[in-house]
């Protein structure tokens, strides 16, 4: 440990419990008091109590809304009165733009100009300015500060500010008195404002309570801080609201001492997360919103038997990704599946292959001949047809009857 680290380690983290406990009260009423509900199946599945806290049903369908009213609510009335700005091209903008509006505060987001137009037109849609502005987010934020400034705007960081922590602890607030038996939280962590405050709370409450940050592999910049490692922070992540490639000046030294370890989750792992949570809770969630998750999944040793708290932090996803994401679900367990089959090319071929699903009660969504683009002979092609089981079982026992009629066949797999 260097000198300035020994120096930080001494100091009195700028959160406590109080702030906290002061945060709730300040905000209560205007925020969604989740539910925190044990999921039984998740739990006989994993070998330990799961209990899910489910931000994704506040207004905004994320937990951002709490940092942002708290932060809001503790303005002076000049700076009221002239406005906010930040920059975010997801959850901390809508929570900021929908509380503003409320509290007649005017509200500037600036976004990278790559934004989706969806995450701009709900954003203008709580009332708020957008302006567009470079390619990355740190281009964006660079010019909400410059604009800050010029215009006299208080700028308002989505995670490495005391009172935005402050406001996501009360999360942790809830989900332990709601559930007193919960022993282990298992948190997304992005620039780490939301692990910041709810671990702050929770070894308050609990001082022995178990408390594990999550991070997507492909953006790893907490887990390389703690760690010491230099991992690579790029990609195009399912994660993409913990999808951080700096963690916060004031959020590292939270995680530095209160963090037992932090895990990383492939992305994978995140969309069986994903489409575990639709399937068995019937909620729909985020990428980063099913991180919790899928460290347990990923990770399931390390929680064997205890009682696990996870947050699902927001449900905004594109509907579009979604529904791949699902799909890409459904190929993996076997119930969706392409298959390529080599037939001759001759009258009937198609026939007799199509008695083979019918005789196995398969059903058939699409075909696709090839007959050009192959290394066959001329009298072969190949066909490719995606089809529709009920388990992986029972497309095994698809393969076998085509393999057993002489058909040469092979799955098309999911990465």
């Amino acid at each position: 440990m260097n000198t300035l680290s020994k120096i930080e380690s001494a100091m009195p983290l700028p959160v406590t419990v109080d702030d906290i406990l002061a945060a709730r009260v300040r905000i209560s009423g205007a925020v969604v008091h989740t539910p925190t509900l044990i999921s039984q199946t998740l739990s006989n599945m994993l070998g330990c109590k799961v209990f899910l806290k489910f931000e994704n049903l506040q207004f905004t369908a994320a937990y951002k809304e709490r940092g942002a009213l708290n932060r809001l609510l503790q303005l002076d009335k000049g700076a009221k009165e002239k406005g906010v700005i930040a920059a975010s091209a997801g959850n901390h903008a809508q929570g900021l733009a929908y509380h503003g509006r409320r509290l007649g505060v005017p509200v500037t987001i600036v976004m990278p100009v790559t934004t989706p137009t969806v995450k701009v037109t709900q954003t203008q849609g709580h009332g708020a300015t957008v302006v567009l502005h470079g390619e990355k987010f740190d281009d964006a934020s660079t010019y909400a500060r410059q604009l800050a400034k010029e215009q006299g705007l208080t700028f308002v960081h989505p995670f490495d500010e005391p009172d935005i922590m402050a406001g996501q602890g009360t999360v942790a607030l809830e989900m332990l008195e709601d559930a007193p038996e919960i022993d282990t939280l298992i948190i997304p962590v992005g620039g780490g404002g939301l692990f910041s405050g709810m671990a702050t709370a929770a070894k308050a409450m609990k001082p022995d309570i178990r408390i594990y940050g999550v991070q997507a592999e492909l953006y790893p910049s907490m887990y390389c801080h703690i760690k010491g490692s230099q991992l690579v922070c790029d990609g195009d992540t399912l994660a993409e609201g913990i999808a951080v490639k700096e963690p916060g000046e004031l959020t590292r030294r939270f995680v530095e001492r209160l963090a037992d370890d932090v895990l990383l989750v492939d992305e994978r792992h995140l969309e069986e997360a994903l489409s575990l949570l639709l399937q068995i809770e019937k909620t729909v969630v985020e990428g980063a919103g099913a991180a919790g998750l899928a460290a347990l999944l990923m990770h399931k040793q390390l929680f064997t038997g205890r009682n696990v708290g996870l947050v699902l932090t927001g449900g905004n996803i594109d509907t579009r990704l979604l529904a791949n994401v699902l799909l890409r679900d459904l190929a993996r367990s076997g119930r969706l599946a392409r298959l390529r089959i080599i037939l001759q090319d001759r009258p009937g071929a198609l026939f007799h292959v199509a008695r083979i699903f019918d005789q196995e009660a398969v059903n058939i969504l699409e075909l696709s001949h090839q007959r050009i683009f192959t290394n066959l002979p001329a009298k072969g092609l190949s066909l490719d047809v995606e089809c529709e089981t009920r388990d992986g079982a029972h497309l095994e026992r698809l393969t076998a009857a085509l393999r057993a009629a002489g058909y040469e066949v092979a799955p098309i797999e999911v990465a």
